[in-house]
């Protein structure tokens, strides 16, 4: 069977090197690009996208339309991780809001029956850091898991293609088990 490769759009996170990392534990081959030089198209290359965190906030539409437009046409399962869920989020309608600054592990509670939480159970504890809440799933999409402090922690496409979550998933038991539920979409 042929490896599988995983396109990781950098939008500034400091952790790159352990989301890669992540994915190459789990068999995929990785290869990242800035936000400002995504392709116009994946066409057979890489079976996902995953787009990093960023520093930058979501709703520099013009910036962030190239990557927008990637996500929303490549015919591949895509994965936003923080901001790269805000990203996809405020593209389709929806609203961040500031809150509490949220630093280390927090609970979740996520939807088991989707494929994405196969390997974990109904609470997770993911690793936080950010200060922007999304506050409802934009349309086309639905929460799939929420917090005390998130409404929506994390999101699905109503298509089952695209999906978000505010926690930083490299880190944490929990969070590589949710990466493994997303390299079974596309393996």
């Amino acid at each position: 069977m042929a490896t599988s490769r995983v396109l990781v759009v950098n939008n500034g996170t400091l952790s790159l090197r352990q989301l890669c990392k992540r994915f190459e534990d789990l068999g995929s081959e990785t290869d990242t690009v800035d936000a400002a030089s995504v392709p116009a198209s994946v066409g057979s290359r890489y079976q996902a996208i995953v787009l990093s965190g960023t520093k930058v906030r979501a709703y520099d539409s013009g910036f962030y339309k190239p990557l927008v437009d990637l996500v929303t046409t490549a015919g591949v399962p895509v994965l936003g991780i923080c901001g790269g869920m805000q990203i996809i989020a405020v593209a389709h309608g929806g609203r961040l809001e500031e809150g509490p600054q949220r630093v280390g592990g927090h609970e979740a509670q996520v939807d088991t029956e989707d494929p994405l939480f196969a390997y974990v159970k109904p609470t997770v504890t993911v690793f936080q850091r950010h200060t922007l809440y999304l506050q409802e799933a934009p349309e086309g999409f639905r929460t799939i898991g929420r917090s005390e402090l998130a409404p929506v922690e994390f999101l699905r496409s109503d298509d089952g293609r695209i999906y978000g979550a505010q926690a930083h998933l490299e880190f944490r038991p929990d969070g590589a088990e949710i990466l493994r539920g997303f390299a079974e979409l596309y393996r």
